[in-house]
């Protein structure tokens, strides 16, 4: 049965895997965001050379989440919280992952194998957020807490938001390796032959 969890950042590790995968989450506190490739590349180069990011992540959460900041009075505004397709940054993920002691990584359409084997090596889960939500992500938007590595367009930038109640997300990838996305493969897979073998019958009844 699905369980809702009310978070508070950052994670032990413990309570991270005690997340199972279609477990719903919602999330207060610090999340670093970006939605870059060339952030992910920057931040996986540090990571081989072991170098520090201007952020500590330890602990913490990273999400492929897309936001634009204004400055508006001298303050930087968050306008809006919206979901990237994770897979893109599947290159980069595993050394991030292991990398940063991350506890939460996240976005939407899952990530690789390889990313996979990371978040159960390390007791990291990802989250799936609601494609199209926009709206009701972005009320959880409280402000900027830090931006770096500001010579990127805002979206690309690696900035640490405040939020409340952020979510409901599902936890699509949890920490033992359980994918919600290889579930939805396999269902797929079994119904495939029933569907062809009608589709075969209802052509060879026309």
């Amino acid at each position: 049965m699905s369980r809702l969890h009310e978070l508070t950042l950052p994670l032990s590790e413990e309570r991270v895997r005690d997340l199972r995968v279609g477990d719903m989450v919602t999330l207060t506190g610090a999340v670093t965001v970006s939605i870059g490739i060339p952030t992910h590349k920057r931040m996986a180069e540090a990571v081989r050379k072991g170098e520090a990011l201007p952020v500590d992540l330890n602990g913490g959460a990273f999400f492929h989440l897309s936001t634009y900041v204004r400055e508006q009075d001298g303050i930087s505004v968050p306008l809006y919280l919206n979901p990237s397709t994770s897979t893109r940054y599947n290159a980069w993920m595993p050394d991030i992952v292991r990398g940063l002691g991350l506890r939460l990584v996240g976005g939407k359409g899952g990530l690789d194998d390889a990313s996979v084997a990371a978040l159960r090596e390390c007791g990291c889960a990802y989250l799936s957020f609601l494609g199209g939500g926009l709206p009701l992500l972005s009320r959880a938007l409280r402000g900027v807490r830090s931006s770096h590595w500001n010579e990127y367009i805002s979206q690309f930038r690696l900035l640490t938001l405040d939020v409340a109640a952020l979510g409901p997300c599902t936890v699509a990838i949890d920490a033992h390796g359980a994918s919600i996305y290889d579930n939805l493969r396999e269902r797929a897979q079994g119904r495939m032959p029933d569907i062809l073998d009608r589709l075969r019958r209802a052509r060879q009844a026309t």
